[in-house]
């Protein structure tokens, strides 16, 4: 099995790790909005050679990301029960449909 830092993913161009974007996601919470030369400390705080403009652009594609969800473009997935795996499950991708709704009160057997 691969370790967490292994696993990787591109991102504007810029490939990331899941342990850069953990540091990402910390740093966000040391330096906020209102942090002197804020992408700079972020970019150092992640490491892995990311530039204050990788770690911005990051960010900002959050953002839109965010932006979509809050606005009813992307719909969120609904995560009701454990996969074997040690992940949720996604009734989205079980029947391919959203559930709009509150996450359904019946349950599943993992059989």
């Amino acid at each position: 099995m691969a370790s967490s830092s292994t696993i990787s993913f591109q991102i504007a161009g810029t490939q990331w790790t899941r342990q850069e974007n953990e540091k990402f996601e910390e740093a966000l919470v040391v330096y906020d909005k209102d942090t002197p030369d804020r992408w700079q400390s972020v970019a150092r705080f992640v490491g892995g050679n990311k530039s204050a403009e990788d770690v911005k652009r990051y960010y900002e594609l959050l953002l839109e990301d965010i932006i979509a969800i809050e606005s009813g473009e992307v719909p969120c997935p609904v995560y009701t029960s454990s996969n074997s795996r040690g992940g949720m499950t996604n009734d989205n991708e079980e029947h391919g449909s959203i559930d709009s709704q509150a996450p359904s009160t019946t349950s599943r057997s993992n059989a």
